[in-house]
């Protein structure tokens, strides 16, 4: 493990203005965003889709990262150039998601644990030669009656450590992503109870596995309260709660903190974050790590149409302009309207 090569490659991917484009969806993930828009679920139809928004002109002003998935890491853009070296010649830096999704977690009914460590070592390699400088794993945590149990909470803990290790290992700057889920009728404090609960016990697993801090980057969801709560919380409580969960529960040796959009929306999540900035200064960078925030509207107007890309694209731009400002704290509802 090259402690200054992770650093150097963390830093990287939280310049400040700037953030992180999470284009990892699966098949699956892309099927039900396609059928949204009644879009063909082709391999043709996601490479352009994805070369839609890594060719958009300007888009490295507010992105410094780029999360691939393995069909994606293997694709090239439409004029034959391999993505990961496309990302890499505006500058960004290329990145993939390693972990192969979740099952239900034996004898925990309604409880999911992530799969992909092993074999994950092998597969790192080859990544690695493609490309790929930085890895994401993701926990998957459900807040219900009962839920969630600490063994499901320490079991995920746990392999979130063995991935992020395994990928310093092999060079790569680890995104640990334990994800409280929006899903339920919790309140906001519930949200922020599990939530600190769970950065807990993966820094505790963090450390006791020796992963080098200063070259890993946590994607945590933020604190809200459940989609079917009667009660939801202010935008001020959002991010007063979200920023005192992060003070107590991250060390401050992490170099950044990215947000994901967890289904928000694009403008809440671009607000949300933009409160959350503004409850700093904070120990480490406040980025965010979006997709459906950033590819939504863009999608909406594409419509897997190639005469309606280039529209597409002042979209995706001006989405991203948004948040990037949110990352700085300069984000106003005005700017939603501004002409591209």
């Amino acid at each position: 493990m090259e402690k200054a090569v992770l650093e150097s490659i963390a830093q990287s991917i939280v310049q400040k203005g700037k953030g992180v484009l999470a284009a990892d969806e699966s098949l699956r993930s892309t099927e039900r965003r396609f059928a949204k828009y009644n879009i063909p679920h082709t391999p043709e139809n996601r490479q352009a889709y994805r070369d839609l928004m890594f060719t958009t002109p300007g888009i490295e002003q507010f992105i410094d990262g780029v999360i691939l998935f393995d069909e994606t890491i293997h694709q090239t853009t439409l004029d034959g150039v391999p993505f990961a070296e496309y990302i890499h010649s505006r500058g960004i830096v290329p990145g993939i998601k390693v972990d192969t999704g979740f099952v239900d977690m034996a004898g925990f009914p309604g409880e999911k644990i992530t799969e992909g460590i092993d074999g994950l070592d092998k597969r790192l390699k080859e990544y690695y030669q493609l490309g790929a400088r930085f890895t994401k794993w993701r926990a998957v945590i459900t807040i219900g009656d009962g839920l969630p149990t600490e063994a499901c909470l320490r079991a995920n803990a746990y392999l979130l450590a063995r991935f992020a290790i395994i990928s310093q290992e092999n060079g790569m700057v680890p995104f640990v992503e334990p994800d409280v889920l929006m899903d339920g009728a919790h309140d906001i404090k519930r949200c922020e109870e599990v939530t600190s609960r769970m950065l807990d016990l993966t820094f505790f697993e963090l450390k006791n596995h020796r992963v080098h801090l200063e070259g890993t980057i946590l994607k945590p969801n933020m604190v809200l309260p459940g989609k079917e709560c009667p009660d939801q919380a202010s935008l001020d409580a959002v991010a007063e709660a979200t920023a005192r969960t992060l003070r107590r529960n991250v060390p401050a040796a992490i170099p950044g903190v990215v947000f994901l959009s967890g289904g928000q929306g694009a403008k809440p999540s671009t607000e949300r974050l933009n409160a959350i900035v503004n409850k700093g200064p904070f120990p480490w960078q406040v980025s965010f790590s979006y997709l459906r925030a950033l590819a939504d509207p863009a999608c909406e107007v594409w419509l897997g149409k190639p005469e309606n890309k280039e529209e597409a694209q002042k979209v995706f731009y001006h989405r991203a302009s948004l948040v990037a400002a949110a990352r700085e704290g300069k984000y106003t509802e005005a700017m939603e309207s501004m002409v591209v």
